[in-house]
């Protein structure tokens, strides 16, 4: 962070945005041909020509740690849907990528590029290093819109327009969902900052069903092999095969979880679980979306793999929910094969809805006669919350006014609580509980000394 900022001015929020792809904007030619597209709820296909608007997505790509390339490559899908449609109110999208290389200098240099090429907004994107790229947004005044929730000055900074409740809800909910069935708790974190933050906050939702704390066991973000931390993991919460027997035999430690939040390595993690659990009792086993999706699933065995019957919690719908049919068919129409692309990931989702609420602000501003789209008109629009943004249901409904930011500790710029329980069955995620499921109580109720 870099101190305690003053709030800029206030005006409204609604509806969805957009993204450019990158170079071309679509030409008459290509924009007559796509116009032969289904047409989506609340896309605009007014033709008046107005002045582009160039908005940011970065991600890590190709790294040893958490990488996320499917969100710029949502952001440039999303763009070439809406400019195929003549862009948002006659507004073409310009959409520029970065790769932030899970690295602060190039976090800063990519929030840098972004202030150097005029853009308006950072729109739906993730990194870690809240503390190098909101400087240089602020000091210009650029919002930074449904980023993924990776840092805590994404939840701090007034430029910040978060759509979820981060890392912070996921695990404060998953200690909830774990509550019901757990008396002993292991929880494998990185051994990072963030990280550092993890076992307060799952502890707050084993505490609301008077659960003890977890078992904190610190892993490296990057490894490859976890067989370490899986033992020390089973016995921290009791499995002693010389008590309950093994999984081999049939033994189960009732009352005994394991939950893992590595990222991208939570794989490895599992990999490794799967050959030591054998040996031990079977444990319930948890984790996050973000950390454990489908094609996670996919590659560990489906039903036969560790995953079967883990409690998932995540922050919006399951990706087979009809609520997600918009934004499958804009990729399988305007992503052309774009293998980075996963429906079903958090990062996607979150572009997507991200791209909603700057479609929605542009359309408000229209709405108000308002043509110049720039950083302050955005942020104006966002902080006034005349008109709160409506997700499509796959969130509740956004906005950001003082009066719905959340009471919670350490993250002051929450305005959505909500997190959807999941369950894997048959090797697929589904929905555990109908409906979303509010944590808010949980985060105000956390203990930082935990």
């Amino acid at each position: 962070m870099t101190g305690r900022r003053c709030s800029l001015p206030r005006p409204f929020s609604s509806a969805p945005a957009v993204a450019t792809a990158s170079a071309v904007v679509c030409t008459a030619a290509i924009a007559s041909l796509l116009s032969g597209c289904g047409s989506l709820a609340g896309a605009s296909e007014d033709s008046g020509e107005k002045a582009p608007i160039t908005v940011m997505t970065w991600a890590p790509e190709g790294t040893k740690a958490t990488n996320m390339p499917g969100m710029p490559a949502m952001a440039q899908a999303y763009a070439r849907w809406v400019n195929s449609r003549g862009g948002v109110r006659g507004h073409h999208l310009k959409v520029l990528t970065c790769n932030e290389h899970n690295d602060s200098v190039t976090a800063a240099s990519c929030a840098q590029r972004a202030v150097d090429a005029g853009a308006v907004a950072v729109v739906g994107s993730y990194s870690q290093f809240g503390r190098s790229f909101m400087s240089p947004l602020e000091v210009k005044g650029i919002p930074f819109i449904g980023g993924y929730g990776a840092s805590d000055e994404e939840f701090e900074s007034p430029l910040s327009y978060p759509v979820n409740g981060g890392q912070a809800s996921l695990l404060a909910g998953n200690g909830r969902q774990l509550a019901r069935d757990c008396r002993r708790v292991a929880l494998v974190r990185p051994d990072t900052i963030q990280g550092d933050q993890m076992p307060s906050l799952l502890n707050s939702g084993l505490e609301s069903g008077h659960r003890p704390p977890a078992k904190d066991i610190k892993a490296p973000e990057d490894g490859t092999d976890y067989s370490t931390e899986v033992n020390r993991a089973l016995d921290g919460v009791g499995a002693d095969p010389v008590v309950y027997g093994t999984a081999a035999a049939g033994g189960k430690a009732p009352g005994s979880c394991v939950t893992a939040s590595l990222g991208d390595h939570t794989d490895a993690f599992f990999d490794s679980f799967r050959r030591l659990q054998e040996d031990s009792p079977k444990v319930q086993v948890a984790s996050v979306l973000g950390s454990v999706g489908q094609s996670l699933l996919n590659r560990t065995g489906g039903r036969s793999g560790p995953l079967e019957d883990a409690d998932i919690t995540g922050w919006y719908p399951v990706a087979h929910d009809p609520r997600w049919d918009p934004m499958r068919k804009v990729i399988n129409d305007f992503a052309f094969g774009d293998n980075r692309i996963d429906p079903a990931d958090q990062g996607v989702q979150t572009t997507w809805i991200a791209y909603t609420v700057l479609r929605s602000l542009i359309e408000q501003l229209d709405d108000a006669g308002v043509e110049d789209v720039t950083p302050h008109a955005l942020q104006t629009t966002l902080d006034r919350g005349e008109h709160a943004v409506d997700t499509g249901g796959l969130t509740p409904k956004l906005r950001w006014r003082d009066d719905d930011m959340l009471a919670v500790q350490d993250f002051p710029r929450i305005v959505n609580g909500m997190v959807t329980y999941q369950v894997v069955r048959d090797g697929e995620l589904t929905a555990a509980k109908d409906g979303f499921v509010n944590v808010t109580k949980t985060l105000e109720r956390r203990r930082t000394d935990s």
